[in-house]
């Protein structure tokens, strides 16, 4: 062994190629900003309680997420938009990876105990969850729209002018219907008609065109595939309700939410809202 590769105890020598002088180079802090970033954790209980940073880094990351998962969506609705199913299905698959990541943070969330829980929720005001705007925005472009939404995000014109916007625009559910009837398969006139900024409710009509494509999945591949997996995002959907209802569940039991909710009894009456209804109900179908 030469003498300039002997490795003292646990360390190693730094590689010669390895730039130190980074005074005038692009570094790894500045390119994500994380001077920002990491000075964005501002608690507010006084005295500062040591589980608050726990609570907000959690809530933070969430938002990171769901910000790359609208960005997805929004892709994925404009590739079907185009008649490009495939490349609209690796945006779907993106999606649901991170859906799994976001579920199993909740683990993470669920070690705040009660007793921790209560020694700074009063410092929160009427802050919640409830009022992300990048949740509902996903909830829109999936096609579970509530105009009385608008309302909550009055305040905050970015919030606001986003919704609107999905709330007037095609769901991805709907460009994917319409991309099947491009293709020419039979596809209700009064579903390609209706207004899209209401909530999309079942429509039988619709049930035999995806029966259709399931029984004929070799000559349709691409569209059984997109199928199955809205199934799964709607499926991952539900899992991250799940867990977000038993984390609260556990955290303050049967409480109010501080944004004036009623807590838990809310958040299980959202494990009844569906995306894709006609996907569920052609498998009593097949």
């Amino acid at each position: 062994m030469r003498g300039n590769d002997v490795v003292h105890g646990n360390s190693r020598p730094l590689e010669k190629d390895v730039v130190r002088d980074l005074r005038r180079e692009l570094s790894y802090g500045q390119y994500l900003r994380l001077d920002r970033l990491l000075d964005a954790q501002h608690p507010v209980s006084e005295p500062e309680h040591h589980d608050e940073l726990l609570f907000i880094i959690q809530h933070q990351t969430v938002e990171l997420w769901l910000k790359l998962i609208l960005h997805e969506l929004r892709t994925a609705r404009e590739h079907l938009a185009r008649d490009e199913l495939k490349p609209a299905l690796k945006q779907l698959a993106r999606v649901k990876h991170v859906q799994h990541t976001l579920t199993e943070q909740w683990s993470v969330l669920a070690t705040l105990t009660p007793a921790e829980y209560v020694e700074f929720r009063g410092f929160l005001g009427r802050s919640s969850g409830f009022q992300s705007y990048q949740y509902r925005a996903i909830e829109f472009i999936l096609g579970n729209k509530n105009a009385e939404m608008l309302e909550v995000f009055a305040h905050d014109e970015f919030a606001h002018e986003l919704l609107n916007g999905l709330l007037k625009e095609p769901s991805v559910y709907d460009e994917f219907v319409r991309l099947l009837h491009r293709r020419g398969h039979d596809v209700p006139a009064a579903f390609l008609q209706r207004d899209v900024s209401l909530p999309h409710t079942f429509t039988p009509e619709l049930v035999p065109l995806f029966r259709g494509i399931y029984e004929t999945a070799a000559e349709n591949w691409d569209a059984y595939e997109a199928c199955e997996e809205l199934v799964d995002l709607e499926e991952n959907f539900q899992f991250w309700r799940f867990r977000h209802l038993k984390t609260v569940e556990r955290t303050i039991g049967l409480k109010h939410g501080t944004g004036g909710s009623s807590g838990v009894s809310f958040l299980r009456r959202a494990l009844e809202l569906t995306f894709f209804p006609e996907l569920y109900a052609v498998r009593t179908e097949i």
